[in-house]
């Protein structure tokens, strides 16, 4: 399928999702649809910042609440996963905001990177893609919020200027000296790996 069919029918559906949601009748089955197209996305999305998947099932639930109890509130000039993800984004920084003041150990994230690329990643590149994650997590919030969108699920920047509320300029700018600094912290610490 072409980049092109699979946006609309990705729109198609959404439309489907919006006007389930909208109706008090079908409304716990528009969440279900919701929740089955938009899941592991999601998921994906606020782990690259959370890192730990106990802390990113909870914030995701925590999302899923959200839109739920505040799906009234959704204004239908933006599309539904630019909203979705804009909810998920702030749980995540929420999240963050806490575990700083909490601090959480540096022995614990470094398990939690190991284990975010442990999922897909063959045993020679395991060690390039824990690299590669200690680089993004390096990286200050906004900058890691911006390289993960782009990089990651490849965001146009229209859509991110929508989810983060930035102008595509400061977007771009972000973007820029977040992948340098990820290129200079793989070329400091790649010798490690010997």
């Amino acid at each position: 399928m072409n980049p092109k069919n699979q946006k609309q029918k990705s729109s198609e559906k959404d439309q489907n999702i919006v006007a389930l949601l909208s109706k008090s009748s079908s409304h716990n089955e528009g969440m279900k649809l919701l929740m089955d197209s938009y899941q592991s996305r999601l998921y994906w999305h606020i782990r690259r910042f959370v890192v730990d998947p106990d802390a990113t099932e909870d914030i995701l639930q925590d999302t899923f609440i959200k839109v739920y109890q505040n799906f009234h509130q959704f204004k239908q000039d933006s599309q539904l996963y630019t909203w979705l993800y804009r909810i998920a984004t702030n749980e995540a920084l929420q999240y963050i905001n806490k575990q700083k003041r909490m601090q959480k150990s540096s022995q614990d994230v470094e398990k939690d990177l190991e284990n975010l690329v442990a999922h897909n990643a063959s045993s020679d590149a395991e060690e390039i893609q824990v690299l590669l994650q200690k680089a993004i997590q390096s990286l200050p919030e906004k900058q890691k919020l911006v390289f993960s969108m782009r990089y990651y699920e490849e965001m146009p920047y229209e859509e991110m200027s929508q989810v983060l509320d930035m102008s595509v300029s400061t977007l771009k700018t972000n973007y820029h000296y977040a992948k340098q600094k990820v290129e200079d912290y793989i070329k400091l610490h790649f010798h490690d790996l010997d």
